[in-house]
């Protein structure tokens, strides 16, 4: 799988699998985080989320500009580190809950996220151009879609391990403090706090609050407001993983950078002949429509594939048996909503091979799909997953009968392998997309815009996820299987726009 891969791929894939492993700790409990830190509903938390996620790419954008005008990736991608570091210590800081000043330490909280978009935007990117730039040598120009499935695969062992660290920590707080762990018992103590639970809903407060208490409440008020401190203090000390995961990242990137790629050294001749001064203003403008064609169609993918963040983490909480997934470690036990933030990435790590091999597989035998053609059967597949979930979800009630009845009755949920199942179709879609799109972005960009194309490639991202708030705002007020139908329409629309651009793409990637 490395063999005849440059030597600079493996630096710049640790470095950026330890920064994955820190942002996926913060992405895998964020929602869930909002949502019973500030007793946030669904289409508030995922405005927030939706906002945050867009951030995310759009900074990308002045991320890739910065580096392309100055020529200073290395210094840039440092940069991005540091300021990620901080902006998790801002949010990792715990604040007293329930918060005697809701906006003050929303704001904060959402001051902590904008410092973590801005060094991503500065990282990302950048980090992936220089990825890139290893490839524009003639001797490796063969192996960069190998390259990036090699280099993505490496994000997503990261993103393996995060959630369960996530998990691990807040759970272990609850236990320290004689507290089980109950995914409804958040929103059912901020229900109590406001005085809107139905007489149904405060008979399973009580309830959710002896087990979780392992003996008789009679204060519910004093439960609420301990439980609520408990718990989402064991969410501020789980962003503290992020900090270490970054400190780590940060001491990779510097002991291997002299390996990456320098632009300011390179010649006209280690571009493979490339040079701007040798491109035509023609060809700079048939490349540039060709991605921004792709940046467009990709908005839908990323709408529905970013959902697994927000209304398939609701989907857990609410309507899937947890407890069918509970590991023991003694100090701690791992169960929780947010374990399966890490189905996905496990996935990738285990599918990239398969993926590859099957590519290989077809070279050999001169039918491999081209790149393009290769986004085009990722969101046909990224379409089905959602089919999947429309069809289990059509017996489901309605999230608001749900809520007034505080919880759905256990022998109502869904089993686990459910998503599991979603997320590994879901999983094998974005292995046609994510990765082959960077390979593109990179193959097609003029030399002296690759940070800025790579930030294009995020910003088309961020269009995407900005829309996720629509998932939120259909989650609660529409049927669970008409929300899903949504994003199958989405992917569909995708798909069938990609392929009626297929043959045009690949006359300008030739």
């Amino acid at each position: 799988m490395f063999k005849g891969q440059p030597k600079g791929l493996i630096a710049a894939a640790l470095a950026n699998m330890g920064e994955r492993f820190g942002f996926y700790t913060m992405m895998a409990i964020l929602s869930l985080f909002l949502s019973a830190k500030f007793g946030l509903d669904e289409t508030k938390t995922g405005l927030i989320y939706s906002i945050f996620y867009a951030l995310i790419y759009v900074l990308a954008l002045v991320g890739g500009l910065i580096a392309d005008r100055t020529k200073n990736y290395k210094g840039t991608i440092l940069t991005g580190l540091v300021m990620m570091a901080v902006g998790y210590l801002a949010i990792g800081i715990p604040t007293p809950t329930p918060v005697p000043n809701l906006a003050l330490y929303l704001t904060i909280t959402c001051f902590g996220l904008l410092i973590i978009a801005l060094g991503n935007g500065l990282f990302k990117g950048n980090l992936q151009a220089v990825v890139g730039q290893l490839y524009d040598n003639p001797q490796y120009a063969a192996k960069r879609d190998t390259g990036f499935q090699i280099f993505y695969m490496f994000i997503n062992i990261g993103g393996f391990f995060a959630p369960f660290f996530a998990i691990g920590v807040r759970n272990w707080w609850l236990q320290s403090h004689s507290l089980m762990y109950n995914s409804e018992l958040p929103a059912l103590c901020h229900g109590f706090r406001a005085g809107s639970l139905s007489e149904q809903a405060m008979a399973k407060f009580q309830v959710a609050a002896d087990a979780a208490s392992g003996t008789p409440v009679s204060d519910l008020a004093s439960f609420a407001d301990n439980y609520l401190n408990v718990f989402n203090t064991g969410f501020h000390y789980a962003f503290f993983v992020a900090i270490v995961a970054m400190v780590i990242s940060l001491i990779v990137f510097l002991s291997t950078k002299k390996r990456l790629p320098d632009p300011n050294k390179k010649t006209a001749a280690s571009q493979g002949g490339q040079s701007v001064t040798k491109m035509e203003v023609k060809e700079i403008k048939q490349r540039l429509y060709a991605l921004f064609a792709v940046f467009a169609v990709v908005i839908f993918f990323w709408f529905s594939f970013h959902q697994n963040g927000l209304t398939l983490t609701f989907f857990a909480r609410d309507y899937t048996d947890l407890s069918m997934i509970n590991i023991d470690l003694g100090f701690t036990k791992i169960i929780g909503a947010e374990i399966f933030q890490s189905i996905n990435p496990m996935f990738v790590v285990i599918l990239t091979p398969v993926i590859m091999a099957l590519f290989g597989w077809l070279h050999k035998k001169g039918k491999e799909p081209s790149t393009p053609r290769k986004i085009a059967i990722g969101m046909g597949i990224a379409a089905l997953a959602y089919v999947v979930m429309s069809v289990a979800s059509h017996s489901l009630p309605p999230f608001k009968e749900v809520t007034d009845a505080g919880g759905l009755d256990q022998a109502q949920k869904m089993t686990p392998f459910l998503l599991i199942g979603v997320y590994f179709i879901l999983t094998t879609a974005e292995l046609f997309i994510s990765p082959l799109g960077l390979s593109f972005v990179s193959k097609v960009a003029p030399p002296h815009m690759q940070g800025i194309m790579q930030g294009c490639w995020l910003g088309a991202t961020a269009v995407g996820n900005q829309l996720l708030f629509l998932g939120g705002l259909m989650y609660k007020n529409i049927p669970i299987w008409a929300t899903w139908g949504v994003f199958v329409l989405a992917c569909l629309i995708s798909m069938f726009t990609m392929l009626a651009m297929v043959k045009w793409l690949e006359r300008v990637a030739k």
